[in-house]
């Protein structure tokens, strides 16, 4: 499903991925692992095209993405849950949802709102509430169910449940684990280790800007060496 290559990224004439090597497939969840500032979201940045690589390759379904505008990156099918949300403030719950909604891939059984409350219940009763009244679950359950709305065929989320309560980041991880028995592959990034390798089939430790470990959730467990060096755990 998605294969990075020696993936370089700079801002300006400062390095900031020096050779990113990650592959995962269809249906599988895989994490991205690292302490702030050691290039997680800049690799997301350069797999969506929001800041271009400066050299390697990324491939989507054999897809080469590097050089494709973020738009045609996102219309192949790959919906961003962004650090920070970045909710619609001034629409409403409903409108936030229908407000970028597609399905460019065609996909007999999309997405819909109706689908989006069957997975989070507690949207449905805030539905004409506007954006910037949610609380910050609401705001992230809305932030998923938008980019579901997109029908992706990989779903990346940046910080999935930083900063929410522990009942609320319970939620987000079930529904995550339906989504994936759906045949979804997730790329996700958070802090929440054990709730992470409940459902991850692939870990990636990224280090000053490449991969330093790679393996399974019961590798990395057992790794305590690695998860001391690179996750202070």
């Amino acid at each position: 499903m998605l294969k990075i290559s020696g993936l370089t990224t700079h801002y300006g004439s400062s390095q900031a991925l020096f050779g990113v090597e990650l592959e995962f497939g269809t249906g599988q969840v895989a994490t991205l692992l690292g302490r702030n500032g050691m290039g997680k979201t800049t690799t997301i940045h350069s797999i969506l095209g929001i800041t271009p690589p400066s050299g390697g390759s990324i491939t989507f379904d054999g897809v080469e993405l590097v050089g494709m505008p973020s738009f045609r990156i996102a219309n192949l099918g790959i919906g961003l849950v962004p650090e920070g949300r970045q909710i619609f403030p001034n629409l409403s719950l409903r409108e936030n949802l229908i407000a970028t909604a597609s399905n460019h891939l065609g996909l007999p059984d999309p997405w819909t709102v109706e689908k989006v409350y069957e997975l989070f219940p507690e949207l449905a009763t805030r539905e004409r509430s506007m954006g910037n009244l949610l609380s910050g679950g609401e705001q992230q359950m809305l932030a998923i169910g938008r980019a579901l709305m997109t029908n992706p065929r990989l779903l990346i989320l940046d910080e999935a449940t930083e900063g929410l309560a522990p009942l609320v980041r319970q939620k987000i991880w079930a529904a995550l684990n339906r989504i994936k028995g759906q045949d979804m592959s997730i790329l996700v990034v958070d802090k929440n280790l054990s709730d992470l390798l409940k459902i991850a089939d692939h870990n990636f430790i990224i280090e000053r800007g490449k991969v330093v470990w790679r393996g399974s959730s019961d590798e990395l467990r057992k790794d305590r060496d690695a998860l001391q060096r690179y996750l202070g755990v």
